[in-house]
């Protein structure tokens, strides 16, 4: 089983990352009862052994002591960080993974990419060393950041070229969170602009996610919640959105609901790397499959049903539903609408008790659809 390594940069990386932990831990609470340690956990968690000093306490098999997240949190304000290891989640998280400055980047790229990356150059890359060094089979680094901010796109890009250098074996998958348009940052559109050239140069996978798609989704939502209209396709209390039965309940922010949304998509698109499946696919298969081009590697995600199966039993016209909101615009995450586009290739994973024949004939009704497009194919996985 691979191991990979997230790394959180800037105030809504690290916010998008605390949410994906709690969910993660949740999500295994569910199917590990026994409190084993096994290669799913190991995916994205230590098992710690705390009475041990040093480095000498990880447990590789047997009964869950301490779990320590694979992962190194950057950012230059030390607000986000210190309030995560405030929070509930604070014993999931190893001090020596950390990386905090006091004076920000001041929304300005060029701080956060020359500044502070020359300035914490060495110590990034002593903390991305120590991680690798935990992994028995590091298979990739996750990189959460946004575009617009000036640690997030200025010393997120940064550490790419680092990472490229480094580690060249190990895909680098970037989930990057744009501004919208109504962004109050002045400064936000000219530090995606001069972030997206390093992220053409350095990265192998690029999930886009849009702000303004976000708002959208959530708008949606709270509509159907207080019109009492929800029928199958959104719950009230959706883990998807909100933070109901997390490790201890914590105040909603205005934010979280906006950042549950990815962190549900980094947990589902990981989902087949870490639990065992008849047609599950590896994450470097999703770079191979789905990217032409070394520098055409941006892929448009969306995430359907708006809410986590609970019941995983999915019914046949249920998920007939989702194979057409997939494709439809209302459920993307970047503000763009997948009818009126190219395909050049499509990933369907898919996670649930699902009988294959009814996938397949999903399958066939949407290529019937792509036939205008000669290079489209659709690949699923349960």
């Amino acid at each position: 089983m691979t191991q990979s390594v997230v790394v959180q940069v800037g105030q809504c990386g690290n916010q998008i990352g605390c949410c994906f932990w709690d969910l993660a831990l949740r999500e295994h609470a569910a199917v590990n009862q026994k409190g084993i340690y096994d290669e799913a956990i190991s995916s994205f968690f230590r098992n710690v052994d705390t009475r041990v000093v040093g480095d000498g306490g990880s447990i590789s098999k047997g009964k869950i002591c301490s779990l320590k997240a694979r992962a190194v949190l950057i950012d230059m304000e030390e607000g986000v960080v210190n309030e995560i290891l405030q929070g509930p989640l604070r014993d999931v998280f190893d001090s020596k993974q950390l990386i905090t400055d006091i004076s920000g980047s001041g929304n300005n790229w060029a701080v956060g990419h020359k500044v502070f990356g020359s300035l914490y150059q060495e110590q990034i890359l002593e903390k991305l060393r120590k991680s690798a060094e935990h992994c028995d089979c590091l298979q990739c680094f996750f990189i959460i950041h946004s575009m617009g901010g000036g640690t997030g796109s200025g010393l997120g890009t940064f550490l790419l070229k680092l990472l490229e250098d480094e580690f060249p074996e190990v895909y680098r998958f970037v989930t990057s969170v744009y501004p919208s348009g109504e962004d109050d940052v002045i400064t936000s559109p000219y530090n995606s602009i001069l972030a997206m050239k390093e992220l053409n140069e350095h990265a192998d996978c690029v999930l886009p996610i849009d702000n303004q798609s976000l708002f959208d989704i959530i708008s949606k939502i709270d509509l159907m919640v207080n019109s009492g209209k929800l029928g199958t396709t959104i719950k009230p209390k959706s883990l998807v959105t909100s933070s109901a039965g997390a490790v201890k309940k914590r105040h909603q922010k205005p934010f979280d609901a906006m950042n549950n949304i990815v962190a549900n998509l980094l947990l589902n698109l990981t989902s087949s790397a870490r639990f065992e499946g008849s047609l599950n696919m590896d994450l470097n298969e999703i770079s191979m499959n789905l990217v032409p081009f070394p520098q055409l590697h941006y892929l448009v995600s969306s995430l359907t049903p708006l809410y986590t199966l609970a019941d995983v039993n999915i019914p046949t016209r249920r998920l007939d539903q989702m194979f057409s909101d997939a494709f439809s615009k209302d459920h993307q995450l970047i503000r763009a609408d997948p009818k009126h586009s190219l395909y050049l290739a499509c990933a369907l994973m898919l996670r649930g008790n699902v009988q294959v024949s009814d996938l397949r004939r999903n399958i066939e009704r949407f290529n019937v659809l792509l036939t205008k497009c000669p290079l489209a194919h659709c690949q699923t996985v349960p």
